[in-house]
């Protein structure tokens, strides 16, 4: 693992073009509960990988590595992109960004079962976005999975979001101060252009505009 990197064991161990919105302000609660429709899928699917390993792109969450240590067994590789691009923003670096990203994970190609991307793709510029979708396509094994969230929006919501797995079927969202602001908004032909390595499982676009996407790697044929 590189420095930048924590494992934590388990629990008993120019096609598609990135469009800028206008930014809004949106009120929020400091803390939601929301439905899932994807994240049942999602760990059904991990469910059925025996001694899975998984990315979790967010902040150590114990309670998120609680409940998937419980349920599956799992590894779980906690790699905080949220902190590396803030740090990259106050250090106004930003685009330096994708070569960062390019030499970010130490985990092998093919090497891993899933993948929780939460929100970050929506803090990223275009090129770093690419960058890290085709670092993240590589690491899975076929048939890997990976859990991403799009928001339909920019904002100048100076905060990031922290995601807490309440069960297999809600999330609560908790937020905390970020140097950054939610800049880009992916379309559909845009996200499915980042991860043209892996086919579309299942989407949904929740009330909230979020989309859900969950992704698979193809099994090479």
């Amino acid at each position: 693992m590189s420095r930048l990197s924590r494992q934590i064991p388990g629990i008993g161990d120019e096609a598609g073009a990135i469009v800028v919105e206008p930014r809004t302000v949106a009120a929020v609660p400091a803390e939601t509960v929301y439905a899932s429709k994807t994240l049942a899928r999602f760990l059904s699917l991990l469910f059925a990988r025996p001694a899975a390993e998984v990315v979790d792109l967010g902040p150590v969450i114990g309670s998120n590595i609680t409940f998937l240590g419980e349920r599956v067994g799992c590894k779980i590789h906690v790699e905080d992109l949220y902190a590396d691009v803030d740090r990259h923003a106050r250090q106004g670096e930003l685009d330096h960004l994708p070569e960062f990203l390019g030499g970010r994970f130490a985990l092998r190609d093919g090497s891993v079962d899933a993948v929780l991307c939460w929100d970050i793709f929506d803090f990223l510029a275009p090129r770093a976005a690419e960058v890290l979708a085709g670092k993240l396509t590589r690491m899975l094994r076929p048939e890997g999975l990976l859990l991403g969230f799009f928001g339909a929006r920019a904002s100048d919501d100076p905060r990031y979001t922290k995601y807490f797995i309440e069960d297999t079927a809600h999330f609560r969202h908790r937020f905390y101060p970020s140097a950054c602001t939610r800049r880009w908004v992916l379309q559909n032909r845009d996200i499915n252009h980042l991860f043209a390595g892996l086919e579309l499982f299942d989407s949904v676009l929740l009330k909230s505009g979020v989309r859900e996407i969950l992704f698979r790697k193809r099994v090479p044929s």
